[in-house]
């Protein structure tokens, strides 16, 4: 097991810190975002580049990733890019299940009398 200097813990210390920092940072960005005047579909965006951004550092600085082998970080990011493929692929889909539910004819128990 190796002996790290007093420099190097202090090092890694003020690393962790500045990580904490930033996260902190990006989440307080991340609540003003949900309270600006901006469209819907802008806030969405945001908040996803925002998310990505503070899982990338806690990968790369709390598990250690920005340390390991590349092979290692192909296989943590594997996941990842296969939900944003999943989730264009599959995106089609939920536009066709979105217009076949708006444009449904009303049920008839939706037009029947609430009984007492």
């Amino acid at each position: 097991m190796p002996v790290h200097s007093p420099e190097a813990i202090a090092q890694e210390k003020r690393r962790y810190l500045q990580v904490f920092f930033w996260l902190a940072l990006l989440t307080a960005l991340e609540i003003a975002i949900i309270y600006a005047p901006i469209p819907h579909r802008a806030i969405v965006l945001m908040l996803i580049v925002l998310a990505g951004t503070k899982a990338a550092l806690v990968a790369l600085y709390f598990m250690h990733l920005a340390v390991e082998r590349r092979t290692l970080g192909y296989i943590a990011l594997t996941p990842a890019f296969l939900c944003v493929l999943f989730l264009f692929a599959l995106m089609p889909d939920l536009g066709g299940i979105t217009r076949l539910l708006t444009h449904a004819e009303p049920t008839a128990a939706a037009h029947a009398p609430a009984h007492h």
